[in-house]
């Protein structure tokens, strides 16, 4: 029984060994569809602010990337079925996605925003957007958000394959507001042409009491499966050392003129 043991035990290392991975080569997936953090360029190549965190991070680690364009909806079921090994699409760090995914550290914070034309009598609350649609780019957060505290409350929440498309529609009159992440509705639509005419009400949401907070998330962070500890231990060193010879801020730095990472 002992000699059976020990060689179940031996055999059982070999595989761990042979499963292991050294991580010199990962494959990052994000949607190319949410400026300014992860866009696609005239020669369709994925840009972005956190391509470049990514990116320099596998420079930090010694890495090759790679990188695949995922739509946002498949994104978690695409990892877990090992298309590709980490996700870098602006996707918040919950507890409902922790029951699937792990995380790295956080690459930075975000608040949400409601935006809508300027001067419309709008809040970021359930009782000012009764009877209002209100467009939300589907599966994000504030999707999360709105269908949890919104939805059962008279207002019409209006979900897109693409943040987008929202824009669109908002600019069109179709939708009342759009609730998104702030940083990316500040530097992806209200700093452009597009969005002069419109602005965020209300001021930004980070979560009025602990069930609000426990939706919107500690911060964002690049997801990988729960066991990849390796990559996990190799991304958050990464991130430390990026942050610490300034290569963070230097790239912060070509997106936004204050700090995104917070606390």
């Amino acid at each position: 029984m002992l000699r059976r043991s020990l060689l179940l035990a031996a055999l059982t290392l070999v595989a761990q060994g042979a499963l292991a991975k050294d991580w010199d080569s990962i494959r990052f997936a994000t949607e190319g569809a949410y400026p300014p953090f992860n866009m696609v360029d005239t020669q369709g190549e994925v840009q972005g602010f956190e391509v470049d965190i990514s990116n320099a991070l596998c420079e930090q680690m010694k890495a090759r990337c790679t990188w695949v364009k995922q739509e946002w909806d498949g994104m978690i079921p695409a990892l877990l079925s090992r298309k590709f090994d980490a996700i870098a699409a602006s996707m918040s760090i919950t507890e409902e996605r922790k029951k699937r995914v792990a995380f790295s550290n956080k690459f930075y914070a975000t608040p949400l925003a409601l935006v809508a034309r300027k001067g419309a009598p709008l809040l970021p609350q359930a009782e000012a957007l009764k009877g209002k649609r209100i467009g939300v780019q589907r599966g994000t957060v504030a999707d999360n958000f709105a269908s949890r505290f919104w939805a059962d409350q008279g207002v019409e929440v209006v979900r897109y394959a693409r943040q987008e498309e929202a824009y669109l529609d908002l600019e069109a009159g179709r939708i009342d507001a759009s609730w998104l992440d702030a940083l990316m509705a500040d530097g992806g639509f209200l700093a452009t042409p597009a969005g002069a005419d419109f602005a965020v009400m209300g001021g930004l949401v980070h979560g009025r009491n602990a069930d609000e907070k426990a939706v919107i998330g500690e911060g964002v962070g690049i997801a990988i499966r729960k066991q990849d500890k390796e990559l996990k231990l190799k991304l958050d060193q990464a991130l430390t050392a990026i942050r610490a010879n300034g290569k963070y801020d230097e790239i912060r730095k070509k997106y936004f003129s204050y700090d995104i990472y917070g606390d």
